[in-house]
């Protein structure tokens, strides 16, 4: 197919899924999506892992001209709906990369969605490791714990940003969405705490990766890749990442699908290749080929996961204007970032970032070491400003969405600094013990979150 078909490569459509989360008036997590989701008859809305969970699956559409304020109010109608059918079920919406509210009692298998591909996940994931998962995570502070499930995956709920293109340039973007994950990681981050700990700027990277991990150690230390994966080579094809998927990773769901792709090739079909796009989604990278099919036509795309949910609608599409631009421009520059940059180094950025979020620093090619907000300021927003002109976003959108970035780098805040000083305010200040501060602190950032100002204005009490 990839020699010969026809994809759909015309116009760079862009998606957009925002994982959601459910608390109740005590800002506890609320066990409530089925009951919201029958209520909100929308397709649109979406079970997820964790039955505090939902997930909103944004109309894809292009992001040229006025594209981002149309998604700007499309979200906040969605959200508003969504809102108003969960304050029904006495709940309400939190955008955010890990509920500080989660304790261990909250995240266990009886807790899932009711879905059976989630249980058969837990299933085939437990029975492939053979014995509990081990949750051990250093940061600020340390949680050091166990698993009888994958409920923990839970509590990582993500936004992630889909830009189609072109099978002959799918690797360039790919690529240069690799070299950037750990800077827009650091400049995104919001996860501070899990369980009452502060531990990573971006915890949800390090929980996800051990959550979902079928490695006991003997495998791990025979080079096993893990299923959550951020890759261990540039590219040169999308089909490098799919043939690694079948290499290296066993299927986790025993489901066959009838369609014979071949066959249907032959008659001038379009396969629906099931069972490959099946597999594809149980193999966790950070940025995920995905091949799919859309008014009788296949496309490719590329699926950047490496962002949290929130803080506000307009926080996310400015991480979702740097990150479209930016790929843009490194994807179509003369001489590829990632010529100069060793993909080791890449991974190094992304779990620095995960750490320490926006205070991180990071190797860039010509830099050396260097604080990732100098490396965004100088060198990378201007680059993703580039990019945006190339698609043709109008340049008001452009600079109000780019613009937060840059005020995020120069203060020093996003949702993670501002939740950790909001705990710290409650702790030392209002005199909280951590579990009430942290409820105090979602409870404002809940109130703030409704405002859709950016996260860097956000007062602290």
């Amino acid at each position: 197919m990839l020699d010969d078909f026809g994809f759909d490569a015309d116009r760079p459509t862009t998606g957009l899924e925002i994982e959601l989360n459910l608390v109740d008036a005590n800002a506890d997590p609320a066990m409530r999506n089925a009951e919201i989701l029958a209520n909100l008859a929308d397709p649109t809305f979406q079970t997820e892992l964790g039955q505090f969970n939902l997930e909103l699956n944004a109309r894809p559409r292009l992001i040229e001209g006025d594209g981002f304020a149309d998604y700007e109010i499309d979200l906040q109608d969605s959200l508003g709906r969504a809102e108003d059918r969960a304050v029904k079920a006495d709940s309400t919406i939190i955008l955010i990369g890990m509920l500080p509210t989660l304790t261990p009692q909250h995240l266990v298998l009886d807790n899932l969605s009711s879905n059976e591909r989630y249980r058969a996940l837990n299933d085939q994931i437990v029975a492939a490791r053979g014995e509990d998962l081990q949750l051990d995570i250093r940061g600020v502070e340390r949680l050091s714990t166990h698993t009888d499930s994958i409920a923990p995956e839970a509590a990582c709920t993500s936004v992630q940003f889909h830009l189609q293109v072109a099978p002959d340039s799918f690797a360039n973007y790919w690529n240069a969405s690799q070299a950037i994950a750990g800077v827009q990681v650091a400049v995104g981050a919001n996860s501070p705490f899990l369980y009452g700990r502060q531990l990573w700027a971006e915890t949800r990277i390090a929980l996800f990766e051990q959550a979902t991990d079928t490695r006991p150690d003997e495998l791990k230390a025979q080079g096993v890749r893990p299923r959550v994966w951020f890759g261990e080579r540039w590219i040169t094809s999308i089909f490098d990442l799919f043939e690694e998927n079948v290499r290296y990773f066993p299927p986790l769901l025993p489901i066959c699908d009838d369609e014979d792709p071949v066959e249907v090739l032959h008659d001038g079909g379009v396969p629906r290749l099931s069972e490959l796009r099946l597999h594809n989604g149980t193999i966790y990278r950070w940025n995920r080929p995905v091949y799919d099919i859309m008014n009788g036509r296949p496309h490719l795309r590329v699926e950047n996961r490496v962002l949290p949910a929130g803080p506000t609608v307009v926080d996310m599409l400015a991480n979702a204007a740097f990150y479209l631009g930016l790929s843009r421009e490194l994807a179509e520059a003369d001489r590829p970032i990632w010529s100069q940059l060793p993909f080791a180094t890449a991974e190094e950025n992304f779990h620095a970032a995960a750490r320490r979020g926006i205070a991180s620093t990071v190797q860039w090619p010509g830099l050396g070491e260097t604080p990732v907000t100098e490396l965004v300021l100088e060198v990378l927003l201007p680059k993703a400003y580039a990019g945006l002109d190339r698609f043709g976003v109008d340049r008001t959108h452009r600079d109000r969405l780019l613009g937060i970035i840059e005020q995020r780098c120069r203060t020093g805040r996003n949702g993670a600094v501002w939740q950790a000083e909001a705990v710290w305010a409650a702790e030392h200040q209002r005199g909280m013990d951590r579990p009430a501060a942290l409820r105090y602190m979602l409870q404002c950032y809940g109130d703030l979150q409704h405002t859709n100002e950016p996260v860097h204005t956000w007062p602290i009490d």
